[in-house]
């Protein structure tokens, strides 16, 4: 059956179309990129900080060796089957062996690409099939890890790639086990798989595995008897190894419950339990996926299984939770994308960027990928294929394209305006994202003091010959009004984010059509400013040194020293070109310019960019051309989004692009959907 999907995909990619061809060339470039860079970053690493599970084992002469015991502290966290077969490495030289096993490494992970795409269940779409394979290797390649695999030396891709093997390759019953038993003799929570074999009915695949993870296990205890009851007596079947079992990088359930303050036998006991109710439904879902068909789907949710319930689930060892990416969620076609974007975000992102430093929030961001792992064994609602919405989701409803103003404004086709509510799982995510990658950039975007410093000479000079350099009056002047000045600094400090949180959460709950021309517009507005603080960092005039500003929001800093501030390391404080305080407050006027329904919300509206610009003249943190850049860029979001999506007011009674009618229930109900087609000034 796998062989005839096989030659059934095959003969579909033969016709890939003009299209697909250019993007898979682009897909496989992008394979080479991240290789090189990977090999790259690894080798160029000074001894002591690559493969640091090999470093261990270095001597003085730069070979690798085992003197003594595996699991001497700081040493070796594998288990003794797994110090078995890398024994006959250590008579290589350790440059050479970095070198091989990196590039091996690699290897490995463009075979279980390749596995992955075969296993995919039928049908599959041409274009699928013809770019799954880079696209599911680079997936691969940018994972947290197969980038910690990389960077340790560990041999965490082999097992899931020999379970892959078993299910989908191997042919007969005896080989699968044995390749599921090799494994789980590397990864003893593994052996889960043979169960799954049981349940399905492959026992003889089953027995067959188990027996070879009890003849390795049996070989590592006779060739290292001392080693073998250190892992597996002294430290609980490795669960003593490696870092602290509470630290944020074990993230299983025990690692769970002992962040959360439990330990002793209580912790034991409430661990045993959680593990075998995980267990019970999670195989009971592997297998109902299992028999309908998608047993790669049924493999991945094995593998959180394991992650969830073995004592030790290091990052390393969390490429399963990866694989639960082809699960298909959600009836309509504007929710399916949730999960795999939720899951593609948690396993290449670090939780700190996907979640914000609140303290309700902290158990949650800790323990994402854990959380991640149990939604996909327990909780997440995959399609069963029997499911009409399973190859066929409600479809969206799109505006039908509307002629520009101008008609060489060149609306781009793929780009089509959505008229229904976004997915807000998916919206809060992509919004954290973006706003931490946004972050990031701004504060690597520095080229130091002497050249902000001239840049801001720039400006002023440009200021005073333009007559409009008021900064310093105006500073001056409400520094001498006790009252404004701290109106101003409260302004300065509280309404940046506010405002234009509270337009998209309103936005997106009565007029979502507009929501997503609006977020457009501000994401694109803000991409742009990064460009500004990038290639033209500059110093606000409280950072210029002779000029007399006085910073009324951060108090007095020390500009004779390099490093003054108390924010220098945590904000990029030459970020000033454009002003992103003034850009979004004047996004904010526009929007509520254009959309409330009242003359007294519109004159409100505009006073919010009004108040802005005085406050962060006064304030001393921006010049007056800040403000301009800021305006500048704000204009180019709204163009682009013109450009991509069309104007932003529809034709009346225009519906879907298919021409259905209101009361489709394939959409909202019948009033949303006439709200959301004609957008009201």
């Amino acid at each position: 059956m796998t062989n005839a999907e096989h030659s059934v995909r095959g003969d579909a990619a033969a016709d890939p179309g003009t299209r697909a061809a250019a993007a898979r060339v682009v897909l496989w470039v992008l394979v080479a990129v991240l290789a090189v860079r990977q090999v790259a970053v690894v080798l160029r690493r000074p001894p002591g900080e690559r493969l640091t599970d090999f470093e261990t084992w270095t001597g003085a002469t730069g070979v690798l060796h085992m003197a003594g015991s595996l699991y001497d502290p700081g040493r070796f966290t594998g288990t003794p089957f797994a110090g078995l077969v890398l024994k006959p490495l250590t008579a290589s030289a350790e440059d050479a062996l970095g070198v091989v096993w990196t590039f091996g490494s690699l290897l490995l992970v463009v075979a279980l690409g390749f596995v992955a795409v075969r296993a995919l269940p039928a049908p599959v779409s041409r274009r699928t099939a013809f770019l799954a394979a880079p696209f599911a290797i680079t997936l691969l390649m940018v994972s947290l890890p197969v980038r910690n695999t990389l960077f340790l030396g560990q041999t965490s891709i082999l097992p899931v790639l020999l379970v892959l093997l078993a299910c989908f390759v191997a042919r007969g019953e005896r080989l699968p086990g044995v390749l599921t038993g090799i494994a789980a003799a590397f990864q003893p929570a593994v052996l889960l798989f043979a169960a799954l074999f049981w349940l399905t009915g492959r026992r003889r695949a089953a027995a067959t595995g188990g027996a070879t993870f009890a003849a390795c296990t049996a070989l590592a205890w006779a060739v290292m008897p001392q080693d073998s009851w250190s892992y597996w007596v002294h430290h609980l079947a490795g669960a003593g190894l490696g870092e602290r079992p509470d630290s944020l990088a074990n993230q299983s359930l025990h690692g769970a419950l002992l962040r959360f303050g439990l330990q002793g036998p209580l912790e034991i006991a409430l661990f045993l339990a959680l593990a075998a109710a995980v267990t019970f439904l999670g195989l009971r879902r592997a297998v109902r996926y299992a028999r309908d068909g998608q047993l790669l789907l049924a493999v991945a949710v094995t593998g959180c299984v394991a992650v969830a319930v073995s004592p030790t689930a290091w990052q390393h060892q969390l490429l399963w939770v990866l694989l639960a990416v082809v699960g298909r969620v959600g009836t309509r076609a504007s929710d399916r994308l949730v999960w795999p974007a939720v899951v593609v975000l948690v396993l290449t992102l670090p939780g700190k960027m996907l979640l914000p430093n609140v303290g309700v929030l902290l158990p949650v961001r800790d323990n994402v990928l854990l959380v991640a792992a149990l939604g996909a064994a327990c909780v997440a609602p995959f399609l069963s294929r029997s499911s009409p919405h399973w190859a066929r989701p409600v479809p969206t409803d799109h505006a039908r394209p509307v002629e520009p103003r101008f008609a060489w404004v060149p609306l781009l086709p793929f780009w089509r305006r959505v008229l229904s509510r976004p997915n807000l799982l998916l919206e809060l995510l992509l919004i954290r994202v973006v706003y931490s990658a946004y972050a990031k950039v701004r504060l690597a975007a520095t080229a130091g003091r002497p050249t902000a410093e001239e840049h801001g000479r720039q400006i002023h000079a440009a200021e005073r010959w333009l007559h409009i350099d008021i900064e310093h009056w105006a500073n001056h002047t409400v520094v001498g009004v006790p009252w404004l000045r701290d109106f101003f600094d409260y302004y300065y400090s509280t309404f940046h984010f506010i405002v234009p949180l509270t337009i998209l959460g309103v936005l997106y709950v009565r007029r979502p059509s507009d929501y997503r021309w609006v977020r457009s517009s501000i994401g694109f507005a803000t991409i742009l400013a990064l460009f500004g603080f990038w290639l033209y960092p500059l110093a606000p005039p409280r950072l210029m040194p002779g000029l007399g500003f006085i910073d009324t929001v951060h108090g007095v800093q020390d500009l004779d020293s390099p490093d003054f501030g108390a924010l220098t390391t945590v904000t990029n404080q030459y970020a000033a070109m454009p002003s992103l305080h003034f850009g979004w407050s004047l996004w904010c006027g526009v929007v509520i310019l254009l959309l409330a329904p009242k003359v007294w919300m519109k004159v409100l509206g505009m006073l919010h960019p009004l108040f802005t610009v005085s406050t962060i003249v006064a304030t001393g943190n921006h010049w007056v051309l800040d403000a301009v850049g800021g305006a500048t860029v704000v204009a180019a979001g709204f163009g682009l989004t013109y450009v991509l999506c069309g104007p932003r007011r529809l034709r009346s009674g225009v519906e879907g692009s298919s021409g259905r009618e209101p009361a489709d229930a394939a959409g909202p109900p019948a009033p949303e959907r006439a709200e959301t087609a004609v957008s009201k000034v």
